[in-house]
């Protein structure tokens, strides 16, 4: 098995992301709807991208927590949204704004009590114990995570009542609804 150079040594500075410099990327870069790299677009587990490509900025939060709300509200759920969020760089603001248009939408969100951080299996073990033995008031969930994507990146995944990944016709149509927002 090799080994990589940097193998426990602290990262040259060299290598390190401009933290400030990528939050004020995600607030002030608008994506052209027209340029696919700069679309919602989900993939096997959510959307992710880099706020410096355009791919992953406040207006694709902005739509994409919309088009779920909507996309809540046409299937009759209406129990709580369970958050998450992970430690990229990205996750706090992309939760700020999905935070804004969720509780705009009279969602009740509920968070880590300490605003800590949530991995995806705590979420979807809430959505689960919320929804057992019930027919309504379900819960589903979003985590705000790139996964194993590199420190630039966001991510947004959204959990339905099941607990687990959306499938292709849930992200579908939260895709198609969250771009004709954005443009």
């Amino acid at each position: 098995m090799s080994q990589h150079p940097l193998a426990g040594q602290p990262a040259p500075e060299s290598i390190l992301e401009n933290i400030p410099r990528l939050v004020s990327q995600y607030y002030a870069l608008e994506p052209n709807p027209e340029e696919p790299t700069q679309r919602v677009a989900f993939g096997t587990s959510g959307h992710r991208g880099s706020a410096a490509l355009r791919s992953f900025n406040e207006a694709h939060i902005l739509a994409t927590s919309q088009a779920v709300a909507e996309y809540r509200a046409a299937r009759n759920i209406d129990g709580p949204m369970f958050l998450g969020i992970d430690t990229h760089a990205l996750s706090e603001p992309a939760l700020i704004s999905a935070v804004e248009v969720l509780a705009a939408n009279g969602v009740e969100v509920r968070l880590d009590a300490e605003a800590g951080y949530t991995p995806t299996p705590v979420i979807s073990h809430a959505i689960l114990s919320h929804n057992r033995d019930r027919s309504s008031g379900l819960a589903d969930g979003v985590v705000i995570t790139p996964s194993h994507n590199p420190p630039s990146d966001g991510g947004f995944k959204y959990n339905p009542p099941s607990g687990g990944p959306a499938d292709t016709e849930i992200t579908g149509w939260v895709e198609r609804r969250a771009n004709e927002l954005l443009s």
